[in-house]
């Protein structure tokens, strides 16, 4: 569960803008500067083609070149109808809006999306800490983890089955830490999270999901 926001974040945005360009392929879209596509071909895990498609998608769907907080949680409520990812879509957001100014560019969309669906290990691990990390101090306290985790299973509804010690957040947490939380401070610094993020197989197995998935 710790990890499913990274499946949810790529499966939602490859599939939703998939639909939106079949259903828009008659119009005609601005095309992207050369300058940023020279720029995302070198910062991304995307080749040249691939760029212009998600920009033609993108901006389709943003004639404005942006993307603010209410748009981007509809995407998230197309997917999960039978729960609330109000709470989850913001946090999400926020890792997206690197510049921090309330709306996600192009440039934000696709950086973010490279390093979910074809980012190495390490580069997903990073951006998984920046999403639990919710001031942005460099550590997750107990408290910042279950505000996600409990954003995940409003979102998540009854759809999903879960184990009887992970079946609410707090148990999930708690589980967590017991695991990952070695001087027992009830933080979780970086190297505190990515050490016991690849101790759990269960995460691995998630963040594989991301190969040959864009």
């Amino acid at each position: 569960m710790t990890f499913s926001l990274l499946r949810f974040l790529s499966f939602t945005h490859l599939h939703h803008h998939k639909t939106q360009r079949q259903k828009k392929m008659g119009n005609k879209s601005s095309k992207l500067p050369p300058q940023d596509l020279e720029s995302l071909t070198k910062d991304t895990y995307f080749d040249r083609r691939e760029i212009k498609q998600w920009y033609r998608g993108f901006h389709k769907d943003c004639p404005s070149g942006e993307l603010d907080e209410r748009s981007f949680a509809e995407i998230y409520k197309q997917f999960f109808p039978f729960g609330d990812p109000s709470s989850f879509s913001k946090h999400v957001f926020k890792v997206f809006d690197t510049d921090r100014n309330g709306r996600i560019n192009f440039k934000e969309f696709l950086s973010a999306l490279s390093v979910t669906s074809r980012g190495k290990l390490d580069e997903k691990l990073k951006w998984a800490f920046q999403l639990y990390d919710i001031d942005d101090d460099g550590t997750i306290t107990y408290d910042e983890m279950l505000t996600i985790v409990r954003s995940i299973y409003l979102m998540s509804g009854t759809i999903v089955k879960l184990p009887e010690d992970e079946n609410t957040p707090e148990k999930r947490v708690s589980k967590i830490f017991a695991a990952m939380d070695k001087d027992k401070n009830s933080s979780l610094d970086y190297n505190e999270f990515v050490e016991g993020s690849k101790k759990d197989e269960t995460i691995l197995q998630a963040l594989s999901l991301y190969d040959g998935l864009v």
